[in-house]
């Protein structure tokens, strides 16, 4: 018996996936399905004789598409997740199809090239030299912590009560201590409260808070033997007419950005990025007699997320991607408009990078949020009280929709 027609793509199966995905997703009124349900429609253990390719695709729809998030509905004005373009999860296909390891050359030869040739158009954009892909803003900030560990010797990590977890992970990950502060009112850590010599701390920045996307000020902490920016969410903002808000990031000895957030991504993709990337990579360079190129970071085996990225960047060039962000932060102001002008709906501040916080003024967030129908927000906690988060991560997004539900659901349990 041999395997061959395994790994030989079956036209009529790849068109039942297709034909499956697009009617998913683009077929309106479609029933719910509760994903336990769907699950529970699975056998209990593995098959000992396979069904085959075709058979298997149909036993997982149920599952796969089971009442998932339609994150393109004019309603989701929820989360830091964003659709992601047919090109690009078509790219990630092909990634997937030839399966490139980008730990060997022989794999994967044009992918590597490919890849240095983004890293080339991006890391100047954001004023670093370079770096180097990753899958996910949370690996950037170990490797950025990691790199700055080694370069400098710092044995603390400064950042503040708002900065993303992955940064505390980082610290206990490396062996270092951590130091939190606290923030202001606008959420954005207190500068006044930095231990006067710095000169063994890394200190990290936020550019884009995950509850508030508040931007801690990025040209603080000068004496600081290594200063990172975690920019996952707002480092976007670079390639839009909003980059002003990130004054200060060009400074920096190390930048994260997540890809797969406001660059309109499959998930799995971040850069992390040095403003002396060859000394960086340096001190995260292992060889083995295995490799035949060394191996910079923390990943060794990984595929090309690079294609999706390379795929959007030509369909829709920089200012493409500058005008779908463009677009959400004026979908995020409009959003603001309303809840300002509604006397039953409480503002937090106006956005800063696409994030609305907001709740109704006698309800409460969670109890209305729960009765929601055809419109997602997401919560955060702020100093203390619940409040609603709206991401504007979704271009399709209407704010009038989700304020509409907003007041459906404050009126439906009275």
């Amino acid at each position: 018996m041999t395997y061959s027609d395994d790994f030989r793509p079956s036209e009529r199966g790849l068109m039942m996936a297709v034909r499956t995905l697009l009617r998913e997703l683009h077929e309106p009124g479609r029933p719910h399905v509760d994903p336990a349900t769907a699950a529970a429609g699975l056998p209990d253990e593995p098959p000992e004789e396979g069904l085959g390719g075709e058979a298997a695709l149909r036993a997982l729809s149920p599952v796969a598409f089971a009442d998932v998030s339609r994150l393109d509905h004019p309603g989701f004005f929820a989360h830091m997740d964003p659709p992601t373009p047919w090109h690009a999860w078509a790219a990630a296909l092909w990634a997937a199809a030839t399966n490139q390891n980008l730990l060997h050359p022989d794999t994967a030869p044009a992918a590597r090239a490919l890849e240095s040739r983004l890293l080339g158009w991006l890391a100047p954009k954001f004023g670093m030299d370079g770096g180097h892909f990753v899958p996910g803003a949370t690996v950037a900030n170990i490797t950025a912590l990691w790199a700055a560990r080694e370069l400098t010797g710092a044995d603390q990590v400064v950042a503040s009560s708002a900065a993303h977890l992955s940064v505390e992970k980082a610290a206990r990950l490396l062996g270092m201590s951590y130091l939190e502060l606290p923030v202001d009112g606008e959420q954005r850590i207190r500068a006044d409260l930095l231990p006067d010599d710095l000169r063994r701390s890394i200190l990290v920045l936020t550019a884009g808070t995950v509850g508030t996307g508040s931007v801690d000020d990025l040209t603080t902490g000068a004496g600081a033997a290594w200063r990172h920016i975690d920019a996952a969410w707002a480092g976007a903002l670079m390639l839009s007419s909003h980059s002003e808000v990130l004054d200060g990031l060009e400074l920096a000895d190390s930048v994260g950005v997540s890809l797969h957030k406001w660059l309109f991504q499959p998930k799995g993709s971040a850069v992390v990025m040095f403003a002396e990337a060859d000394r960086a990579h340096r001190a995260l360079t292992f060889g083995g007699s295995y490799l035949a190129a060394p191996n910079v970071g923390i990943l060794g085996s990984r595929g090309a997320s690079v294609l999706p990225l390379a795929t959007s960047l030509l369909a829709w060039g920089t200012k493409g991607i500058g005008a779908r962000i463009d677009s959400c932060m004026t979908a995020a102001a409009s959003l603001a408009d309303l809840i300002a002008a509604d006397p039953a709906l409480v503002l937090w501040r106006r956005p800063l990078t696409g994030v609305v916080n907001w709740r109704p003024a006698e309800h409460d967030a969670m109890a209305v949020r729960s009765r929601l129908e055809d419109a997602w927000v997401s919560t955060a906690d702020i100093g203390g009280q619940r409040w609603f988060r709206s991401v504007a991560a979704n271009p399709c997004a209407d704010p009038a929709t989700v304020v509409r539900a907003v007041r459906d659901a404050m009126t439906s349990h009275q």
